[in-house]
């Protein structure tokens, strides 16, 4: 966020030096300027986007700035990439096309960059629903999901091919949105306003759908079409809460994290928040919790 770039690196060593087994990005801000000087500041943590929006450069841009921090880093950045969704490109002013053209074109024209910029970073493809994982196991080198339900996970796996998915150098990876806390309802509570904003956009509607919280969804929508946030809220049940996002006291997040590794996904992205803080607040908690 603006005016506190400055000591979200300030974490960087703390993460390094703990054991942290990676640090990326999210899509708000300019995650590739972040992972530029994360480069520069670390010796020996993988870094990468997850995600960086293909529609808000030209992909001669995208490559060549990748390019630059993968040698840089010596090879430690990961490119995460995604296509966001429709009130991120209605606020920018953006029409996309179909998401798998578009995503397979956008790919294919970075890899295509590489005899002018160089050796490019392995290249992550932000998935949700079925296509998009098929995709990412044709073209990419890794999938990453953000606020995916663990119940679902190895019917969304499945439509990786074996190899890819039994590969240790694809990347499996998910953003699950997580709050340590002695006050269990607390963290719910957070959980739940920072989901808000997620369970409005139809393709994550639709994703849950699939994963089996119809019922929740269908209150969802008409609490969206009343614009009552607090009842959206309420819709969100016990059940799909714990199965989308880790909170509570810091065994019971560790715990959490064990069960994604089981549920096959081999990288767990830990999105902080805090019951009484900021974000740098919720940094501080999340690295007490590990360590």
């Amino acid at each position: 966020m603006a005016g506190r770039r400055k000591a979200t690196l300030d974490f960087v060593q703390p993460l390094e030096q703990e054991g942290f087994s990676g640090i990326y990005c999210p899509s708000p801000g300019d995650g590739l300027a972040l992972c530029e000087a994360l480069a520069l500041i670390t010796r020996e943590i993988p870094f990468g986007t997850s995600i960086a929006h293909i529609y808000t450069r030209h992909p001669f841009e995208w490559a060549q700035t990748a390019a630059v921090i993968h040698e840089l880093s010596g090879g430690r950045f990961r490119f995460g990439v995604g296509v966001s969704h429709g009130p991120a490109h209605d606020r920018l002013g953006i029409k996309p096309g179909n998401p798998l053209d578009d995503m397979r074109k956008f790919v294919a024209e970075v890899k295509g960059y590489a005899p002018q910029v160089g050796a490019l970073p392995p290249i992550t493809l932000a998935t949700l629903r079925r296509r998009m994982v098929a995709l990412a196991g044709e073209i990419a080198e890794g999938a990453v999901w953000a606020n995916a339900a663990r119940s679902h996970m190895t019917e969304s796996l499945r439509h990786l091919p074996d190899a890819k998915r039994n590969d240790p150098e694809f990347f499996i990876g998910n953003m699950v949105p997580t709050c340590v806390s002695d006050d269990r309802a607390a963290a719910a509570t957070v959980m739940r306003k920072v989901l808000t904003s997620y369970v409005k956009l139809p393709n994550y509607q639709n994703y849950w759908i699939e994963a089996g919280y119809e019922v929740e969804m269908t209150a969802i929508r008409a609490a969206v079409a009343l614009r009552d946030d607090d009842a959206v809220r309420t819709a969100m049940s016990d059940r799909w809460l714990t199965d989308v996002t880790l909170f509570g006291r810091a065994k019971e997040v560790r715990d959490g994290v064990e069960a994604w590794r089981a549920a096959g996904v081999k990288t767990v992205i830990l999105v902080p928040s805090s019951t009484h803080g900021g974000q740098m607040v919720a940094f501080e908690e999340l690295i007490a919790a590990f360590r």
